[in-house]
């Protein structure tokens, strides 16, 4: 029986928290019930662990864990300090799982329960039968509003036109590989945009395809400002298009101002000129907020290299709570 439990999977259940604590109950029910079954029937390890990561929360989100970790052994707490974003949240656990869980199987979801729970039974199947990395999508979005719908769909369609891999319909839940996580490591970027990351190591990766529920309690943690930012950051960390756009853009505008002076002198030495206050004025304007345009992507990517060579470490950990 020990042998045979010495060969079962260690599975790591990473759930990233920031101000939580409206939902975290119901979670906590589900998915420490969850990885229960899945050890009683022999499909994952008993050192399996469900791990709870406080992204810096103001509320009670961590004074709940650490109950639920002194009442439940399957249970561990990770407190980061400060927040420091979802994706740096994710990274810790993912670090956590692996260093010090031994994990062979790390699975991440978010504390709002939204995807379904259930997929991460079938998501360990598929590992078992060799994948590396498998990704929850969903099926359809149509219990989202047509607002969330559209610029979700729209997040997608944008990644993929500026050249960034990334599955549709798949967020942050996906279960990889103990070799998938030693592979993250050798991408030390501080711009994370995980989704394109993971995406990009290759090795086995299979889908898990699942309906979305709608949110038990609190609020989403992605409004429209937020995933504004998240896109900028997934296409600034893998695509280089916005900075050959502003080139081409550039050169467009060659071509029409060489075009304006052949019209210029054409119409000079005909002795048709005309002055034009408001189209030269309309003009300036638009060539005017074309540079600016042009100057804040440039920017941005000087921004993020600016980031980059700091080499400033992503987070700190608090405190890590752990029934051996």
């Amino acid at each position: 029986m020990a042998e045979k439990e010495h060969n079962l999977p260690i599975l790591a259940i990473v759930v990233p928290c920031y101000n939580e604590q409206e939902v975290l109950p119901s979670t906590n029910e589900r998915l420490a019930a969850l990885l229960a079954r899945m050890v009683d029937d022999g499909t994952v390890s008993p050192l399996s662990r469900l791990v709870y990561v406080d992204d810096g929360s103001r509320d009670t989100t961590w004074r709940l864990i650490e109950s639920y970790c002194r009442d439940n052994s399957l249970v561990s707490g990770l407190k980061m300090a400060g927040n420091r974003g979802h994706q740096n949240a994710l990274m810790a656990g993912i670090d956590t799982a692996r260093d010090k869980l031994k994990a062979s199987a790390i699975v991440t979801i978010d504390a709002d329960l939204q995807d379904d729970p259930e997929a991460i039974v079938e998501m360990t199947t598929l590992f078992n039968d060799g994948a590396d990395i498998v990704m929850g999508v969903r099926r359809d979005r149509s219990k989202d509003s047509w607002f969330k719908r559209t610029t979700a769909q729209g997040f997608y369609r944008l990644m993929q036109r500026m050249g960034v891999d990334v599955t549709y319909n798949h967020a942050d839940y996906r279960l990889i590989s103990r070799r998938v996580a030693f592979a993250m490591k050798r991408y030390p970027e501080r711009n994370l945009f995980l989704r394109g990351v993971i995406k990009s190591i290759g090795f086995n990766q299979k889908s898990v395809f699942y309906d979305r529920t709608e949110r038990l309690a609190g609020e989403s943690k992605y409004p429209l400002g937020k995933m504004i930012n998240f896109a900028i950051d997934g296409i600034t960390s893998f695509s280089v298009k916005p900075v050959r756009l502003v080139f081409t853009m550039g050169v467009i505008f060659m071509i029409i101002a060489l075009g304006i002076l052949a019209y210029v002198l054409h119409a000079k030495f005909t002795g048709h000129a005309v002055s034009g206050w408001a189209s030269m004025m309309l003009s300036l304007w638009f060539v005017g907020g074309c540079v600016l345009l042009a100057l804040g992507v440039v920017g941005e990517y000087i921004a993020k290299i600016y980031i980059e060579v700091k080499g400033r470490p992503r987070y700190h950990i608090d405190q890590w709570i752990h029934n051996p």
